[in-house]
């Protein structure tokens, strides 16, 4: 099974893979929809504290590459944490989405700098 982690990475964005957990794929028409929920493993940065599950965030969708002319889009969800003695909640800082769009970030530097070439 990892052989096809390792070709993921190459399809989608590499975070995706480590920290999600593919849990559905669609296909209407030329529309692929691909649904991610993040894996119950708090970040790094807060081991110290006692956490424990508490849900998830409402998902998000973003549209993504196309692959092999099929849009994509995809549909993440994000955990978060309650730190048992305050309380707390806690949740990684994604960066998931290009500032004032519904894209990945790759996505969105990819069409920036092909709009920037005269196509003449």
């Amino acid at each position: 099974m990892d052989h096809y982690l390792e070709l993921l990475k190459h399809i989608l964005p590499e975070f995706l893979i480590e920290h999600f957990d593919l849990t559905k794929q669609a296909t209407e028409g030329e529309v692929m929809h691909l649904y991610f929920e993040e894996k119950n493993n708090p970040p790094k940065e807060v081991s110290n504290r006692i956490l424990i599950a508490h849900g998830f965030h409402k998902e998000i969708t973003i549209q993504d590459f196309p692959l092999r002319g099929n849009a994509v889009y995809l549909h993440i969800k994000r955990c978060r944490w309650l730190d048992k003695k305050t309380k707390e909640i806690v949740q990684r800082d994604w960066n998931l989405v290009a500032e004032g769009t519904r894209l990945t970030k790759g996505f969105a530097d990819f069409l920036k700098e092909i709009c920037r070439y005269p196509t003449s």
